[in-house]
């Protein structure tokens, strides 16, 4: 008999290396640019972070919402991902491409990022924006290329 294969109700699915997991943090261009220069987030500051692309695209309106017009992409060391997730984790709706709500919810965490956590910061704002635009000429095609690749995590 066929068995169909779901995807789990929750999960969590991220751009991961053998090292680091990725994850989107929506900032002002302020912040943004402080956290470029330092390649750190605030120490003490409490932020949100997902680790769906998508989900960051929709929580910051494609980087047009105010207050979070820039994104950064911030990896973090798999310790530090898998402690930031036993801080504050809430599940959201996962989203496609134009924030239509999907069938499983990704994982957003509020907290603390500790800077040792920290291995890079990125601006990916760029490549939102380009998916955007391409979404808005109807060439999907297009935008789905430039979408990061997220497979599942698999917790330790």
């Amino acid at each position: 008999m066929f068995e169909e294969k779901r995807v789990p109700e929750r999960q969590v699915r991220a751009a991961q290396t053998g090292n680091t997991v990725r994850v989107y943090l929506a900032c002002s261009p302020a912040v943004a640019d402080a956290a470029l220069e330092k390649q750190s987030v605030e120490p003490g500051g409490t932020v949100e972070v997902t680790p769906s692309f998508r989900l960051a695209a929709y929580d910051s309106d494609n980087g047009r919402k105010p207050g979070h017009e820039r994104i950064l992409a911030v990896d973090l060391t798999r310790e530090g991902f898998e402690r930031a997730l036993q801080g504050q984790a809430g599940w959201a709706p996962e989203r496609d491409l134009d924030h239509t709500p999907l069938d499983f919810q990704a994982v957003r965490i509020v907290g603390e990022l500790a800077e040792e956590w920290i291995t890079g910061i990125t601006d990916v704002t760029s490549v939102m924006r380009d998916i955007a635009g391409l979404l808005a000429t109807d060439q999907l095609h297009l935008a789905v290329k430039l979408v990061p690749h997220e497979p599942p995590y698999e917790l330790g």
